[in-house]
């Protein structure tokens, strides 16, 4: 095996990087598929309550995988603080953010909860999958 051959596989940052672009890819496909579906039951409140959803509960997820990546070459310390401090001001965000939403009457409720909680998950899962199935030297 030649040196060059291992040269893809000692950068730290490819796992995050093959995590995001998963996690974006499933969060594109659930958004369209959630779109025909509620699109197709509720007309265009199902459509504004998929597009928020899809943008609070992937963006929530995806936000956390592009703050590791952006401090990848920092102190462990300055990421846990980058990272708690974007956790906090995400919190921040999302309770106005649904408070401010609850007083709305544009979009589907339900279609918004329940876009939101599948785009959680199948981002969560898609960014741990691109993670685990990464190669990566063990050794340097």
């Amino acid at each position: 095996m030649n040196v060059r051959d291992t040269e893809e596989f000692d950068d730290p940052r490819r796992p995050l990087i093959r995590a995001l672009r998963f996690g974006a890819y499933a969060l594109i496909a659930l958004t369209v598929i959630s779109l025909m579906a509620w699109g197709n039951a509720r007309d265009l409140p199902g459509i504004w309550g998929v597009l928020m959803g899809a943008a609070i509960g992937g963006g929530f997820v995806l936000a956390t995988a592009l703050t590791v990546l952006a401090t990848s070459n920092s102190t462990p310390t300055a990421t846990m603080a980058v990272v708690l401090g974007g956790w906090l001001l995400k919190m921040v965000v999302i309770i106005l953010l649904l408070l401010w939403l609850r007083t709305m009457d544009f979009y589907d409720a339900t279609a918004f909860g329940v876009t939101t909680i599948a785009a959680l998950v199948v981002a969560l899962a898609a960014e741990t999958f691109g993670i685990i199935s990464t190669r990566v030297s063990y050794v340097s």
